[in-house]
């Protein structure tokens, strides 16, 4: 069994898509800081400084997914879905100039994929 911590929806690979064409590589970071809080924000590849506090979920459509530490001890027995939606968000992201933000829609993970995902590790 191939289990994941994060996916993305159609809807919001697109919006990817149009990111990458103007921008590049990217990497899609969950912090719990300030601005929009546990918000995923885009941002170009080497435009935030990551360190050992950084954890890699995954890959979204060949871009790096992380997460602070401190976010993923809270959020780590969740399968996270990125989404789109129209609205500003209040953070740097390289969608909010588009009218849209990415969100997250979150729902426990079950006991076989804690136990696929903890083998892994």
């Amino acid at each position: 069994m191939t289990s994941h911590r994060v996916a993305i929806t159609e809807k919001a690979i697109a919006v990817l898509h149009q990111l990458k064409a103007k921008h590049g590589n990217l990497i899609f970071h969950q912090s719990g800081g300030c601005c929009d809080g546990s918000s995923p924000m885009i941002l170009e590849e080497g435009d935030l400084y990551l360190d050992d506090s950084d954890i890699l979920l995954g890959q979204l459509d060949g871009v790096n997914y992380y997460m602070n530490q401190d976010q993923f001890d809270y959020w780590k027995h969740t399968h996270l879905t990125v989404d789109i939606t129209e609205g500003r968000g209040s953070s740097f992201s390289l969608e909010i100039p588009l009218g849209l933000r990415f969100i997250i829609h979150s729902r426990l993970l079950t006991e076989e994929e804690l136990a696929a995902l903890n083998s892994e590790v």
